[in-house]
């Protein structure tokens, strides 16, 4: 985070140092490690003498308003190398001392001071403590040293920092409503899905709920990209280690990637991607003209990342995902026209989810991190205007990243609003003159001779883990009713209509709605609170006057009961509301 992109850094960086003094303070020989701002807040990590937790969080933060009451200055201090390491490894500040050591021979060493306490720290700052009024500690959590699990799991707190109590009540307020919409505490409510120890972290289970949400956008997006002309394979999960040399996740991704398995004399691994493995489609096509071109190839593939356990958050961050993933290869002439396509498939699948304030960001390579990237400035400076020009073409407005693409090219990134406010990329499309070289693929010109493909990477709805958790908590788990996981639950008010409500579940189910009866002997109100509560669009009751006229009673979501109708014209009003 960059202190001129952010007002608020020098408050929250100030406010983390404020923490680190209170908690230096309350627990006396704590090493301090790390402290930065970060988006509406900061944290600080600590090797801690005494494990801390949430109730510990009061008494932190009543000793950080006791500080910031002293009006103590913040002064820099700037000290030689040799002088700074002497002076953390006097201090007993082993973290620090070890960061010196990354600092460049060329940098200034600096260091904050306000009243006793002193912390190695770039800055900026503001003036005094007073100046810190408008805070809050928020969790605390456990944090390997600098992401390792080779390392010493340190003690993470969280806070944010504001200018004003309105600003803080407004952003306590937001949080407290993400809360209530957590897709983890949805998830287990609505019985969509769960993660179990026994099977692994970071590895869930859809539900048969779950399952059914899920199903019904892999169909939705699937029958848009038929109509769009793509061919649906089905690859395998995994791969020799060999196809990944080739393509570069290797080199590139590897610390991403699952442990080798050896199969006999041959080295297998579980797949990241799988763009190598539709390269190998087009490959065993032989020869192809450039009148077969575009080919579009699309999967919902599964991959697998080796993400640390510390960084998996339910379906939203995971260790296996299906990803709805496309590759499509065309001539350089085509580019512009086949990434206008994918735009307009991306706003068609956001209109029917409903997703309105999004932003379109053009993620370029760092030509500095020779590391990240391949190094290829031509093909990188052909890549990224080859998509700007198409950008432009769709005239839309968007803006550029700097270190945000894919290891082998620029993409657009779709940044789509969470409920927190905050921007979360949704969709991708990257254009990619690396792969089709490194795999050596061919097409037969109009000249008859040979020509390298283009190919185009892209995702419309991430991952079906990823959009399933954006999905529930976008709608609070009350889903639209084409995708929510029951459309309706029919409700009998005794036993006795319980044969009748399986009747007319078997013709709902027939006329391709999916529906649920809830048969126990409870009384009705108990069962319509309960279906409200899992959020569902539609409830029938059914009592003895109902069936004797033919009719049930309808309930919808959010309006309550909407009057007693044949059957026959509940289900024309459904249709017509699954369609709309």
């Amino acid at each position: 985070m960059n202190p001129e992109d952010d007002p608020y850094y020098n408050l929250r960086h100030s406010t983390a140092h404020l923490m680190a003094q209170a908690v230096g303070e309350l627990y006396p020989g704590v090493k301090y490690a790390i402290g930065p701002p970060i988006e509406d807040g900061f944290y600080y990590d600590f090797d801690l003498p005494t494990p801390i937790g949430e109730d510990d969080l009061p008494v932190i933060e009543a000793k950080m308003r006791e500080i910031a009451a002293r009006d103590l200055g913040i002064v820099r201090k700037e000290m030689p190398r040799e002088e700074a390491i002497a002076f953390c490894t006097a201090m007993g500040q082993p973290y620090k001392v070890e960061l010196i050591g990354d600092i460049p021979e060329d940098d200034v060493i600096s260091f904050y001071q306000q009243g006793d306490w002193i912390d190695l720290c770039r800055g900026p700052h503001v003036p005094s403590t007073s100046h810190l009024k408008h805070f809050r500690l928020l969790g605390v959590a456990g944090a390997y040293w600098r992401g390792s699990e080779k390392n010493k799991m340190l003690t993470r707190i969280y806070g944010t920092s504001w200018n004003t109590e309105e600003e803080l009540e407004e952003y306590l307020q937001r949080l407290e409503e993400a809360r209530r919409r957590d897709h983890r505490v949805l998830g287990a409510d609505l019985k969509l899905f769960t993660i179990m120890e026994e099977i692994g972290k970071g590895l869930p289970i859809w539900l048969p709920r779950g399952a059914s949400v899920r199903r019904v956008l892999e169909n939705f997006i699937v029958e848009i990209e038929r109509r769009a002309g793509y061919q649906h394979v089905y690859t395998p999960t995994v791969a020799k280690v060999d196809l990944y040399e080739t393509s570069g996740h290797w080199a590139h991704y590897k610390e991403h990637m699952f442990p080798v398995m050896k199969v006999e004399n041959e080295e297998y691994v579980l797949r990241p991607m799988n763009c190598p493995h539709h390269i190998q489609i087009y490959r065993s096509q032989g020869i192809v003209s450039y009148r077969d071109l575009p080919i579009r190839i699309a999967e919902l593939g599964t991959m697998f990342r080796y993400e640390p356990s510390g960084t998996l958050t339910g379906l939203s961050r995971v260790r296996m995902m299906c990803l709805n993933d496309a590759h499509i290869f065309c001539r350089e002439d085509q580019i512009q026209d086949e990434f206008i396509k994918v735009v307009h498939m991306i706003e068609e699948a956001y209109q029917r989810l409903g997703f309105k304030e999004y932003r379109y960001r053009l993620s370029l390579h760092d030509p500095n991190d020779r590391e990240k990237y391949v190094d290829n400035p031509a093909m990188w400076a052909t890549a990224e205007n080859a998509l700007r020009s198409a950008l432009e073409s769709l005239n839309i407005p968007y803006y550029e990243a700097v270190g945000e693409a894919a290891f082998y090219g620029p993409k657009l990134d779709i940044q789509v609003k969470t409920v927190m406010g905050k921007e979360e990329t949704i969709s991708t499309s990257q254009i990619d003159y690396h792969l089709p070289n490194q795999f050596g693929l061919e097409y037969v010109g109009e000249d008859g001779k040979p020509h390298r493909p283009v190919m185009i990477h892209r995702g419309v709805l991430s991952t079906m883990e990823r959009m399933v958790a954006f999905l529930i908590e976008n709608y609070a788990g009350a889903f639209p009713v084409w995708l929510a996981p029951v459309q309706v639950m029919i409700l009998p008010i005794a036993d006795a209509q319980n044969e009748k409500a399986y009747e007319i579940q078997r013709q709902l189910l027939e006329a391709g709605f999916r529906v649920e009866v809830d048969p126990r002997s409870e009384r009705v109100g108990k069962k319509i609170a309960e279906a409200e509560t899992q959020k569902i669009p539609y409830m029938l009751i059914l009592g003895k006057r109902d069936i004797a006229n033919g009719v049930v009673s309808v309930r919808k979501r959010g309006e309550g009961d909407l009057g007693a109708v044949p059957l026959e014209e509940f289900i024309e009003r459904l249709t017509q509301e699954v369609n709309a």
